[in-house]
């Protein structure tokens, strides 16, 4: 409904600029938290890159995932909040806990907020990680919204983060939750335009591939979806009755291994990605490195897998039709081209 209030966690993020995007074009009004007040500016940047110019329709609350003042000011008088922010550092952290505890406990604060607010629904984002780890489908079949990670197997402490949180929230609402909805997103790895600097991680991997900074590719593969789709259906769960209480895998296609997604940003930019390696990396050169480089030792535990997953959920139940996964990777490389964030642009 227009003009009904949002609160979209996380505005300086990658995911959440895109949320407000998409929000303000369906003429929401939108509160966003930002940790500091000095990256309100950043996320007006990030908005402007996106052809947006909020005026009056975007507000500001400063709100920390670690601590639980703040956050009832934040969804005060607000309808739906799109929990987008979550801790997803480019390395890996010194103690898992440094990632696990923020995830958890940010999740319940702004739950627990929400709830005392009389929020109609919260969508979380959770991701692909809380889905498809730890234990393989039975048959080969594709991951779903059925499936959970194994956070006893060989996870990293990222996987482990997205699981816990994910689990508690489902938990919160079940025990404690009162009259307050909840829907979940379950994202593999984001792609699309980039807003500015400070992107994402699966973008920084594109960035890095058309920097000519990874010389060979590991024997991995992952799903791909445009973050412009991912809000998109942040939104449709949002108002959707069909969506509460439900899991929506936001994923466009079959997963795409590192050496197809090299190949497309060549077919797709031509010059630009001139400097992207289609070499593929012995298995056993990334299994050394990953002896001494932790996030190296991530990968290895997912060399040769075949993994797949569907978003038909989304499609069915909300009407969601994602862009097909070459558009997303070639969004992203157009994007960091125009941003001059390669070193051949600079």
């Amino acid at each position: 409904m227009s003009g009904e209030l949002v609160l979209v966690t996380g505005g300086s993020g990658f995911l959440g600029a895109h949320c407000i995007l998409a929000l303000l074009k369906a003429d929401y009004r939108v509160r966003t938290t930002v940790r500091s007040a000095k990256r309100q500016a950043d996320v007006l940047a990030m908005l402007k890159a996106g052809g947006a110019d909020p005026g009056g329709s975007l507000s500001f609350a400063i709100a920390d995932l670690m601590i639980d003042a703040g956050w009832p000011q934040a969804v005060a008088g607000c309808d739906y909040v799109l929990h987008v922010a979550s801790p997803f550092p480019p390395g890996v952290p010194k103690h898992e806990d440094d990632l696990i505890v923020p995830a958890r406990e940010g999740a319940l604060h702004v739950l627990r907020a929400a709830r005392d607010a009389g929020v109609k629904r919260v969508v979380l984002t959770s991701s692909f990680a809380a889905i498809g780890y730890g234990k393989m489908p039975p048959d080969g079949r594709p991951f779903t919204e059925e499936s959970w990670t194994d956070p006893t197997g060989k996870v990293s402490a990222y996987v482990k983060s997205k699981t816990f949180a994910e689990r508690a929230a489902w938990d919160f609402i079940a025990a404690e939750g009162g009259g307050l909805e909840l829907a979940v997103v379950n994202p593999v790895g984001i792609f699309g335009p980039v807003l500015g600097a400070d992107h994402s991680t699966s973008t920084e991997f594109v960035q890095r591939m058309m920097d000519g900074a990874m010389p060979g590719l590991p024997r991995v593969s992952f799903g791909v979806v445009d973050a412009r789709d991912v809000a998109d259906l942040h939104v449709r769960a949002m108002i959707d009755p069909a969506a509460r209480g439900e899991r929506f895998l936001a994923v466009s296609g079959d997963f795409m291994t590192v050496r197809e997604i090299a190949q497309t940003l060549k077919t797709r930019l031509g010059g630009a990605a001139s400097r992207v390696s289609t070499r593929r990396l012995p298995d056993w050169l990334v299994r050394i490195v990953g002896l001494f480089n932790p996030e190296a030792a991530q990968l290895v535990t997912e060399l040769g897998k075949v993994k797949n997953a569907t978003g038909a959920k989304a499609v069915r139940m909300l009407g969601w039709a994602p862009r097909s996964r070459e558009d997303a990777l070639a969004a992203t490389g157009e994007s960091l081209i125009r941003l001059g964030l390669l070193k051949s642009s600079k």
